[in-house]
């Protein structure tokens, strides 16, 4: 699977599949055996999945709208729902990097809160604020015809950044899950801004550049404060991004547009 010498769209459509099976709780089946580069190359992938979280939020969003709910419960429902498809494997990033920033003293006592499986006050916290935060910004953005383009556009925007943070930055432990999907390629990373890029034009229109910078500025944060704390990168701190990614552009957007 996903060898080279296969043909490009068979080889296209089986890394967009890993990338689905890497990042929701969809039950596709991977065929043969997962090349060393696999999960790397995935990641190219990872903001047309997003966008898919996005696109499935949205439209619990609209159903919830043509019921006749107020805004924040149905941007409560719709984020419920992606949290539901994707399994909360974000928010359990987010949670774990800030018991571990938060809490550890230093680089290998801060590594080790992140690998413990129980979640501590900031984690929580981590949560509750990402949450709230999302779903106040969605609710400000109130119409579906608004929200809805939002949803997707975050949710491919606050992926993108996912494969230049891997490319850029080294792992911040030798055995952990982040080190073994191995480092992407320029083309790869080129790929996932280009899908980033293409969804939110796509979806925003003349909101598209705030939105995007928005994303960039918070994924450079997060990678700033990961370096600083541990050294790199692991799969927490993609997953702390992709929260602090997605609450930036949706309050961007509640900003520009409402």
């Amino acid at each position: 699977m996903l060898e080279e010498t296969a043909p490009p769209a068979r080889r296209w459509s089986a890394e967009l599949a890993l990338a689905v099976v890497f990042l929701t709780r969809l039950p596709l089946r991977l065929s043969g055996p997962l090349a060393e580069d696999a999960h790397a190359r995935a990641m190219g992938w990872f903001p047309l999945v997003g966008a898919g979280v996005g696109l499935f939020g949205g439209a619990v969003y609209g159903v919830a709208a043509l019921a006749h709910l107020p805004p924040l419960p149905a941007a409560l429902l719709a984020l419920g729902a992606m949290v539901w498809i994707t399994g909360a494997l974000h928010e359990d990033g987010a949670a774990d990097v800030a018991d571990g920033f938060g809490g550890g003293r230093d680089r290998g006592r801060k590594l080790e809160i992140m690998r413990d499986s129980r979640v501590g006050s900031y984690g929580v916290l981590a949560i509750v604020f990402s949450v709230a935060v999302r779903a106040s910004a969605l609710a400000a953005l109130a119409e579906p015809r608004v929200a809805i383009p939002a949803l997707l556009a975050s949710g491919a925007l606050s992926r993108g950044g996912m494969a230049a943070m891997a490319r850029l930055m080294a792992p911040a432990r030798a055995d952990g899950l982040a080190a073994r999907q191995g480092r992407p390629a320029p083309g790869t990373v080129a790929l996932a801004l280009a899908l980033a890029l293409a969804v939110a034009v796509a979806a925003l229109g003349w909101t598209a550049p705030a939105a995007i910078l928005a994303a960039a500025l918070a994924a450079l944060a997060v990678a700033w404060q990961a370096r600083r704390q541990i050294g790199g990168h692991t799969g927490d701190v993609f997953g702390a991004a992709q929260q602090v990614a997605e609450a930036a552009v949706l309050l961007t957007l509640a900003a520009t547009v409402v």
